[in-house]
Order: structure tokens, then C-alpha cells, then sequence
């Protein structure tokens, strides 16, 4: 069944901050602070957990048993109403064994926002807790305006519910990020490279399904454990998922062998098509990123999106994962479709 999506964010709702991943350093934690104020200015109440800002120069921001214990204690709290971290990281694998899942799946959903490394804890909550998650701007890059056509992250969480469209950016940012210890302020993305969807195979394509998915550097490692057995979820969806992935940083190689390995694993056994973010991870010497796609998914039956605005790359379209999602590819546009609509865990 379905994803359970969050009940709507409202003014005055709390929205709690912690980092299950890397922490912030000192110099970039002005822009944390720009970050936090924009959403107290939205009528936001913002706390932050003791696992957020780092003093230490480490790649995690506190102990694993501390940050899985804050996340936990966020997540079940009903006076909280969404948790974002303020960035991914690199190993917020070591909190999986850590999180009461099954007590996770009694409770109602909690608004759970991010991408890259933060997909490592998302992509559980939706298989084994059955919560719907956002796949979207991390907190750090909450200031920035939408692109055209595209929504904040903060305004998809606050939908009434129903469908909610959303189409593919006309230009990508050329590479890198935002200096943001030099320019702490800055809220316009850097868009200047012509950009569009395109298909691994024909000009058209339509197809819809509950949405998973995420980072493939930090997911791929999930595949054949408890924590990531779309095989298993997909089974009992009533419609053949939609599977979304983006990579990081990998070279091709690394995004061939990772969908090779998802591909291993079940993940595409059942599904009704897949959307490739867009990257700025380099080609590997005899291997382009479009290249590792097709040697991995050629022969899947299914429509295989290439340079979707999710992932690494900006823009960032935010998009729920668990709940319908419809993708529409022509010569027209390219759009997705999702359906916010709230259901009971019974339903």
C-alpha cells in the first residue's frame, strides 16, 4: 500500500533540526542561522538538536548512538511536526541498527526532508515504517527561490493534499555550489546551462507508481538488507513503483556498478519506470554517466528518465516519496504528477 503522508505543516508548527550525518562547522553555521530565521519568519517554531552544530571537525556530528537517539526522539515526538537536517554527510549508515522502525510504524508520520546521505535513514522509513518522506532541499539550501515551475520543499509540506504538478527546469547550474561561508545570503540559484529530460529510449513516455528512491551512492549498500528491500516493498504495492536515483560524486564506473548491483538485488524486477537525476559526477576514461545507465538498465522494458532536475545538480525539484507519482515525458514538456492525497493506515 501507499506511503502515509505527513499531516500539512502550518504556521506554528514545530519544525526541529538535527544532523544524523555530518554536522556544521563553524564556518558555515551563518548560513545555518540565515536558514533557521527564514523559517521562523514563515511563522515556523525552530528547535535545534544538540546533534547539529560541530565543534569537533568530524565527519558525523556526535556519537552514532547520539544521533540516532535524537533523530528517534524527533521523529516519535508529536509536538514535532517536521525534522531536516542541514545537510547529507557521509555515513549516516551506522544509525540504521539503531532506530525502532516497528515503533516508527505505529506512529503517525512526522515531515522527514532531505536528499544525498539523508536518504540512507529515508529510504526505511518508507519500506518498513511506511511513511511518506520528501525528497528535496536540505536545509542549507532552504533560502534559495524555486525554479520556474518547480516549489520549495516547505510548500510541497504544506499542501492541502490532491495532486500537485510540478515541470522540468529549462537550465541546470554549470557545476559546484554556492560559497556559502563567503556569501552566507545567497537565495538565487546560479542556473545557466540549457537543460532537458530525456529518455534512454523514444521520444515519449507516461508511467506512474508509488516513488523510491534516492542517493545511489548511499543506498546501493542497503540492497539485500533489512533496510532496503524494494523487492520485497514492491510486491505488495498495488501499482509497479517508480524508482528515482541520483548520483553524487561517483565516477561511471561507480554508477555502472551501482545499478548493476540494484538491479542484483530485485530493485527493477517490478517497477513501472525510472528517473536518473541529473549529475555532476565525472565520466570514468571509457565510460560516460549515460553510458553506465544503459550498460545497467538496457533491457529493463521500462522508460528510463535521464537528467531529472532531482539530485546534486541544481535545480532541486522536491518530490514525495511512497505516495502516486505520475511522470510524463513528450516533445510537449516533461512533468510529475503526485498525489498528496492523506490516508489512514488502514486505508
Amino acid at each position: 500500500m501507499d506511503a502515509r503522508p505527513p499531516a500539512p505543516l502550518r504556521p506554528g508548527d514545530t519544525i526541529a533540526v538535527t544532523a544524523p550525518s555530518s554536522g556544521v562547522p563553524p564556518t558555515l553555521q551563518p548560513r545555518l542561522d540565515l536558514a533557521i530565521a527564514g523559517l521562523r519568519r514563515r511563522g515556523f517554531e525552530v528547535v535545534e538538536g544538540v546533534c547539529l552544530r560541530d565543534t569537533t571537525d568530524t565527519h558525523v556530528s556526535a556519537s552514532r548512538e547520539a544521533r540516532a537517539d535524537e533523530l528517534m526522539a524527533l521523529l516519535v515526538d508529536p509536538d514535532v511536526h517536521a525534522v531536516i537536517p542541514p545537510w547529507g554527510g557521509e555515513t549516516g549508515i551506522d544509525v540504521l541498527p539503531l532506530l525502532d522502525l516497528d515503533l516508527l510504524a505505529q506512529c503517525d508520520p512526522t515531515w522527514y526532508v532531505g536528499f544525498s546521505d539523508t536518504t540512507t535513514t529515508m529510504l526505511p522509513l518508507t519500506l518498513r515504517a511506511g511513511w511518506a518522506t520528501l525528497h528535496g532541499s536540505n536545509l542549507m539550501d532552504t533560502p534559495y527561490a524555486p525554479a520556474p515551475g518547480q516549489r520549495r520543499w516547505l510548500d510541497v509540506a504544506m499542501s492541502e493534499g490532491g495532486e500537485l504538478t510540478q515541470t522540468a527546469a529549462t537550465h541546470h547550474r554549470a557545476a559546484g555550489w554556492d560559497d556559502y561561508e563567503g556569501n552566507p545570503g545567497v537565495d538565487e540559484m546560479t542556473l545557466t546551462e540549457p537543460t532537458r529530460w530525456s529518455l534512454l529510449e523514444g521520444e515519449s513516455a507516461s508511467f506512474a507508481g508509488p516513488l523510491v528512491g534516492g542517493c545511489i551512492e548511499v543506498l546501493s549498500p542497503l540492497a539485500g538488507s533489512p533496510f532496503g528491500d524494494v523487492w520485497s516493498w514492491a510486491q505488495v504495492q498495488e501499482q509497479p513503483p517508480v524508482v528515482l536515483l541520483e548520483a553524487a560524486e561517483g565516477n561511471a564506473f561507480e554508477t555502472a556498478r551501482c545499478l548493476h548491483g540494484l538491479r542484483l538485488a530485485g530493485w527493477f524486477d517490478r517497477c513501472a519506470g525510472v528517473v536518473i537525476g541529473r549529475t555532476p559526477a565525472p565520466d570514468a576514461p571509457t565510460l560516460t554517466q549515460h553510458e553506465a545507465v544503459r550498460d545497467a538498465l538496457d533491457g529493463l522494458g521500462v522508460p528510463v528518465v535521464l537528467d531529472a532536475d532531482v539530485g546534486h545538480q541544481q535545480p532541486q525539484m522536491p518530490l514525495v516519496l511512497g505516495v502516486p507519482t505520475r511522470v510524463e515525458m513528450g516533445p510537449e514538456g516533461q512533468t510529475i504528477t503526485q498525489d498528496l492525497t492523506r490516508r489512514t493506515a488502514s486505508a
